[in-house]
């Protein structure tokens, strides 16, 4: 009999734990939304991807799941609605094939960030050369100028540009300026942001002719003196902005979330800022660095937030 009843408890118990899920407001119902965000483990887009996700963790109240993965994916798993957004979009440039494919299934927020450039970086370091009757004179160990310059200092370049994951934009981009420019005995090397920085440090630490694939905003252009090459053929187009990308039926499905990511915008420097922090390496995660920059930005965290 007391089994019986014990039974009767735990029943009863429990139906009333989910009736309370149901109707007490912001409980458990509230802890059932989470946005989900997709981006790519580039420097830039890891610092906005864990903005993003800090504040909406911090001063939204809702749960936020954010998800790596390769440039295609990211945009198809928007379109297909299985994350809610990114704030990843290079346009109208490097990103241009990936919006042609999915315009029709996405809702476009506009820019968050302007002033972004893609195209081929060498470094514009200087050397101490000494001159006859002419005392000494500061170049750039590297002469090239121009992507055209290639051709010229093929041998110096070792035939190699260093680029990053191959389903980037950036890299479909390297393969048509290798053909526009002629450039056939160039081997693009395929690897991550991780491996082409550190061919790049190591190549500036030796004085090596080095050439990679190179977008700002980004760290290394804090770190090390660096400039684009010329695109006369305007293969890696201008300036660029990133835009804010969300899935179809995110306004309806969660309001508070939609507006402040229509509202999210920052400048490059503001963005380099959280970047280098993260570049240090204190054992903290980027969530904590976004932390950080909350505590000092908090009127513009507000402006976002309206």
């Amino acid at each position: 009999m007391r089994k019986k009843i014990t039974i009767y408890k735990l029943t009863m118990l429990i139906s009333i734990l989910a009736l309370l899920t149901v109707i007490v407001p912001g409980n458990a119902v509230a802890a059932e939304k989470t946005v989900r965000l997709s981006y790519v483990e580039w420097s830039e887009t890891v610092a906005a991807t864990n903005m993003v996700k800090t504040i909406i963790e911090e001063k939204l109240g809702v749960a936020c799941d954010i998800i790596p993965m390769s440039a295609d994916k990211m945009w198809e798993a928007v379109a297909t609605g299985k994350v809610d957004g990114m704030v990843a979009a290079w346009l109208p440039t490097t990103h241009s094939h990936f919006y042609a494919q999915y315009k029709d299934q996405i809702v476009d927020l506009g820019p968050n960030l302007t002033g972004t450039q893609i195209g081929l970086v060498v470094p514009d370091i200087t050397v101490g050369r000494q001159t006859a009757g002419s005392g000494q004179h500061n170049t750039p160990y590297i002469k090239a100028n121009s992507i055209e310059d290639l051709k010229q200092y093929a041998d110096k370049f070792n035939r190699r540009i260093i680029g990053i994951d191959p389903e980037s934009g950036i890299m479909q981009k390297t393969q048509q300026a290798l053909r526009e420019y002629g450039l056939y005995d160039y081997d693009l090397i395929k690897g991550s942001e991780v491996s082409m920085t550190a061919e790049l440090s190591n190549a500036i630490r030796k004085q090596k002719w080095i050439v990679v694939t190179g977008w700002v905003p980004h760290w290394k252009f804090a770190r090390w003196k660096l400039k684009f090459l010329d695109d006369p053929k305007n293969i890696f187009g201008g300036k660029e902005k990133i835009h804010t990308i969300v899935r179809k039926g995110l306004k309806e499905d969660m309001p508070d979330v939609y507006k402040f990511l229509d509202n999210f915008n920052w400048v490059p420097e503001e963005l380099e800022q959280l970047m280098i922090w993260i570049q240090e390496d204190d054992g903290m995660y980027p969530g904590e660095k976004a932390l950080r920059y909350m505590r000092y930005h908090k009127d513009q965290i507000d402006s976002w937030l309206k």
